[in-house]
């Protein structure tokens, strides 16, 4: 288990330093995909921890069982992450339209009064 900790872990790290140290637009879009991946994987180890069975009452089974609530909460976190990243998707979109380049720096340059 610790060892999955820290792949997600680590996940979650090279996206955030992707957003910090990558200038090219699409590129930081791409390490904020990777960033709430690991966080939505990091949300589901957590919450796995109190049991592995699917949630389905047996009487013949007295087994710990996986919270329901947590998934449906992934589930909602994962359409909004893909919303969101559709939403970003389409302003770099817009941005390359006039701007030659994706670089945050030129596109700044460009956009100063």
């Amino acid at each position: 288990m610790l060892v999955l900790e820290a792949c997600v872990f680590i996940t979650i790290l090279f996206g955030f330093f992707g957003i910090i140290f990558k200038k090219n637009l699409m590129m930081k879009i791409i390490s904020m995909d990777v960033m709430s991946t690991g966080v939505i994987a990091y949300y589901v180890l957590v919450a796995s921890r109190n049991g592995w069975f699917t949630p389905i009452v047996d009487s013949s089974k007295t087994v710990a069982y996986a919270d329901p609530v947590p998934q449906a909460v992934i589930l909602t976190a994962i359409v909004i992450g893909f919303s969101i990243l559709a939403l970003m998707l389409v302003a770099a979109m817009k941005l390359a339209k006039d701007n030659p380049t994706l670089e945050s720096s030129a596109i700044e340059k460009n956009n100063t009064p």
